[in-house]
């Protein structure tokens, strides 16, 4: 008899996130048999449980590992990454990022840690209806779909989640390390666009103070 990562393996879901349900159409039988294979490959650390229901094989078994971008828009769903995990993944900031961070819709701010996996944090934002997804772009890495913020907009989400007030460029090209060159590549459409985005009045003022910024104009 095949195990369930043999079987898994086998099918069109070894390179992707699975659920209890299509765990139950490939094995077929009682949910009591299902969860006694799911719990044995658990132990031999073959699969690994994203979150309650939802799973993925052990990089051992994939052709390519699921990207941590996927990973947490599949916790996640409705999510995009954003913040300094967007910055460093376009290269606006040097540092190394170790949790993948998004941006939610809702209210609620949720974490999950997984020992193999990664760290993922989901944060919501305060902005207006209809503009949740502007300067934010579809990304292909390995045939894998993940909504990732433009520079600008992690930039500025950022801004929104520490609740900076605008002291200057200082703390963008100083304490954020980011490049002058960058900074000079935001456009006027760029900000025309981060307007309509937010709701707070004090990012407003920061999107402004930068729009005033030379070469954002």
């Amino acid at each position: 008899m095949k195990s369930l990562t043999e079987k898994i393996i086998e099918s069109e879901h070894a390179n992707h996130i699975f659920n209890d349900a299509q765990l139950g159409r490939m094995l077929g039988g009682s949910d009591a048999r299902r969860y006694g294979l799911v719990n044995r490959a658990l132990k031999a650390g073959e699969l690994h449980r994203l979150r309650r229901g939802l799973y993925v094989l052990d990089q051992r078994f994939v052709r390519y590992p699921l990207h941590p971008f996927v990973l947490a828009q599949s916790l996640f769903p409705g999510s995009y990454v954003s913040f300094e995990t967007a910055l460093a993944y376009h290269g606006w900031i040097p540092e190394a990022v170790y949790t993948t961070a998004c941006v939610v819709p809702g209210r609620k701010f949720k974490g999950y840690d997984h020992e193999t996996l990664g760290s993922f944090s989901f944060h919501p934002l305060a902005t207006n209806k209809g503009y949740f997804l502007e300067l934010v772009n579809r990304q292909q890495f390995n045939k894998q779909a993940m909504l990732v913020a433009k520079p600008v907009r992690a930039l500025m989400d950022l801004v929104c989640l520490r609740k900076k007030e605008w002291q200057g460029v200082d703390w963008l090209t100083e304490s954020l390390r980011i490049d002058d060159e960058y900074l000079r590549s935001i456009t006027g459409a760029d900000i025309r666009i981060l307007k309509l985005v937010y709701k707070q009045k004090r990012v407003q003022r920061f999107i402004e103070s930068l729009a005033r910024e030379p070469g954002n104009d």
